[in-house]
């Protein structure tokens, strides 16, 4: 009894961690178009002793496998950068390998929302006149600053966001 108890909070502690990696690596993909690799990797040592507890490690892994290297030939490709395939490997570690799907799917649909978010904002943009030429004190203004920019340009989506919020849904929607 003492030990299930014990299991369960350690779950939990593991999943609010790694939702809040997530989150981190979400927010780090908007403000500086990267994914740091740290991030990555608890997300994915996380996700694997999640999987230890569940006795799901080698279900995952291959499914892991088969993610990874369907992102990479994306990669290749041009069609996703490299911490976006980085970062939907450790995910696809984290959520229960029958959520990996679910997961992928919920992902896509995220990032249909963020294509259309900047599309918006992109029509939006050319309106605004460019921020004070002078360099922003705050970290937020420089993000704004450098959001301007990259709308302007046509710069990649910050797909990292949509990866986070696809695995959080699929974690916390049942």
């Amino acid at each position: 009894m003492v030990d299930d108890l014990v299991l369960h909070s350690l779950r939990q502690v593991g999943l609010i961690a790694g939702a809040a990696t997530l989150i981190y690596a979400a927010l780090h993909d908007v403000a500086a178009r990267t994914i740091p690799h740290t991030t990555c990797a608890i997300v994915a040592l996380i996700g694997l002793a999640l999987r230890l507890a569940d006795g799901q490690v080698i279900f995952s892994l291959t499914v892991d496998v088969i993610v990874f290297v369907c992102c990479t030939l994306c990669w290749l490709r041009g069609w996703m950068g490299g911490g976006d395939v980085k970062l939907l490997t450790a995910a696809a570690v984290f959520v229960p390998p029958a959520a990996v799907g679910s997961m992928i799917i919920s992902t896509t649909l995220f990032g249909g929302i963020v294509a259309v978010a900047y599309l918006v904002a992109r029509t939006m943009v050319r309106r605004i006149p460019p921020p004070n030429r002078a360099a922003p004190r705050n970290f937020l203004a420089r993000v704004l600053r450098a959001e301007h920019w990259r709308l302007l340009r046509g710069a990649p989506l910050p797909y990292g966001s949509a990866i986070a919020a696809g695995t959080l849904f699929t974690l916390f929607s049942g």
